[in-house]
């Protein structure tokens, strides 16, 4: 009997730590595409806006030019690709990386390319920075709670897009 009372003791304290703020972590999504038979993902935690605006649930306004949003929650936002991908411009060579979005001091956003994976989404290093993409923003007339990110066939290529309450981002890109 007395092997069992610790697990249980610990068991009995899981609702009064979630008061405490010790809750459950966000749940995970993931978007996935097949392009030209190359595989393309993106791994993340999905918070829920619980009837807070966008700036509330990122617990800090969103001021143009004020730093890194991790795009996501928990660990850092994951992206895979089996093949280079060609954003406007700028080629993201095949490979693993962590994702950021950028607000800029013109009010228009970056998703930013982080070679840094498998960290706590906050701990961003700046100095791994190598891509950033223009984000396109829109308000949508339907608000999602929950933070999504799906990956869609457009033409010949793709569209990475991120939904949050009425904030929708958009990026272009196709096979490089």
């Amino acid at each position: 009997m007395k092997r069992y009372s610790i697990p249980i003791f610990c068991f009995a304290l899981l609702p009064m730590l979630s008061g405490l703020g010790f809750s459950q972590a966000s749940p995970r999504g993931l978007a996935k595409l097949t392009l030209d038979g190359h595989t393309i993902s993106v791994d993340y935690g999905r918070p829920i806006l619980k009837g807070a605006t966008v700036e509330q649930a990122m617990k800090r306004p969103l001021e143009p030019g004020d730093g890194f949003w991790r795009l996501g929650a928990n660990s850092s936002t994951t992206f895979k690709s089996s093949t280079s991908l060609k954003f406007g411009d700028t080629t993201v060579p095949a490979g693993t990386y962590s994702l950021y979005a950028q607000r800029q001091s013109d009010d228009s956003w970056k998703l930013v390319f982080n070679k840094q994976v498998g960290q706590w989404g906050t701990s961003h290093d700046p100095s791994k920075d190598f891509a950033f993409i223009p984000f396109h923003e829109r308000k949508t007339s339907n608000s999602v709670q929950e933070l999504t990110i799906r990956l869609e066939r457009r033409g010949n290529g793709g569209v990475f897009l991120v939904h949050w309450g009425d904030m929708e981002l958009t990026a272009h890109f196709a096979v490089a």
